[in-house]
């Protein structure tokens, strides 16, 4: 087996843990109350963003293996510790919390590390490789984890099940994989560099709030706003599983378009997906969730992909990890959507703010198109 391939399958494993949480909330709803849900739902992202710097940092100085080996352990043992939680609070935390730490302190560094060692497939090879392993399990853990939820027995255990098995494949995998970093004290000027460089501040960070923004209106808002009755769980699955595989899906066509006009196309469709979300909540109609998710699937892998590829574009190879981790973080940033649809829902109907955000996003494509803001990388 290709040495990338068990770094691609760990990240595999460890967006199937970060993302098998979303259907099961339907479940944990009619055990505990909304507030407590919403409040698990975020607990993931308490651990994520911390350990998504710590875990770059730790890596560029030590190496891929001492950061990557631990953290998928980890991975396990959070979802070890939902599946042993029922419905005591705090375990579900401590499990929430545990799989954001995983979560953050994997894709940074494991990213990095897929990059490293797909040197030999040419320029933006592993930004490529590592987007379709993320978005495989991250639209592969919700929609195994809602078939067995819906139509299974212990709907909040053997989900966690699941991905413990896959986990006990994946990590003999990734120990052998092999070193590319070199240990040592590295100097921050790299990192500083790459984050201040006009493309990166005027092109990239605008763009990476729609990566997570565009994914979680589809499977996160959308549902709980248009029900398909009846089969809600495995419904809400199946829509994260569409939204993420069409990510992966439109990998081919990204890799044979430059950075600049992938980003773009993946603007063109999140403005797309946001009217049709906004279309479906009109009409009420469960159908139209299936050809949303497509689109705004699509666009968050054009935007993944775009992002990654710049990154990689622009940072020294020694600080590869550290810059990858602070998209992600502005990547996640996106993530406060259902959040806010929440919060304004009493002040403006959600089909409205959808338009809005479509509007933004027509906003923001003129800006990601001066190319040489500095210099287009």
């Amino acid at each position: 087996m290709r040495s990338w391939i068990r770094v691609a399958l760990a990240l595999f494993g460890i967006g199937w843990g970060a993302n098998q949480f979303a259907p099961l909330l339907l479940v944990y709803r009619d055990r505990l109350p909304d507030t407590v849900v919403t409040a698990l739902f975020g607990a993931y992202a308490i651990g994520l963003i911390p350990a998504l710097l710590l875990g770059a940092t730790y890596s560029d100085r030590l190496g891929r293996q001492r950061v990557m080996r631990p953290v998928v352990v980890l991975s396990l043992l959070a979802s070890a510790v939902l599946l042993i939680a029922g419905d005591d609070v705090w375990l579900l935390t401590a499990g929430r919390l545990l799989a954001g730490i995983a979560s953050g302190a994997a894709f940074g560094p494991g990213t990095a590390w897929v990059k490293e060692l797909s040197a030999d497939a040419g320029p933006g090879a592993g930004a490529r490789r590592a987007a379709i392993a993320l978005s495989a399990g991250f639209g592969g853990g919700p929609l195994v984890a809602g078939i067995f939820a819906q139509w299974l027995p212990a709907p909040a255990v053997l989900p966690y099940a699941a991905h413990i098995a896959l986990m006990l494949v994946v990590i003999p995998l990734v120990w052998r994989a092999p070193e590319t970093a070199v240990r040592g004290d590295r100097p921050r000027a790299g990192l500083r560099d790459a984050l201040r460089h006009p493309v990166f501040r005027r092109v990239v960070a605008p763009a990476a709030p729609l990566v997570f923004g565009t994914a979680t209106v589809s499977f996160a808002v959308l549902p709980g706003l248009v029900p398909v009755h009846g089969i809600g769980i495995a419904a809400g699955g199946a829509i994260a599983g569409l939204t993420l595989g069409a990510g992966v899906a439109v990998q081919p066509v990204a890799r044979r378009l430059h950075r600049h006009r992938t980003r773009v196309f993946g603007l063109g469709l999140a403005a797309a997906g946001f009217l049709l979300g906004a279309l479906t909540i009109r009409l009420g109609a469960p159908i139209m969730l299936v050809p949303t998710a497509a689109v705004l699937g699509a666009g968050y892998g054009m935007l993944l992909v775009a992002g990654l590829g710049q990154v990689e574009a622009l940072a020294a190879p020694d600080e590869l990890a550290g810059a990858t981790a602070v998209y992600y973080c502005l990547a996640y940033a996106g993530m406060v959507a259902p959040y806010v649809v929440t919060a304004l829902h009493s002040v403006l109907p959600p089909a409205l703010l959808l338009c809005i955000a479509a509007a933004i996003v027509a906003l923001i494509i003129p800006v990601t198109r001066q190319r040489r803001a500095g210099a287009e990388v």
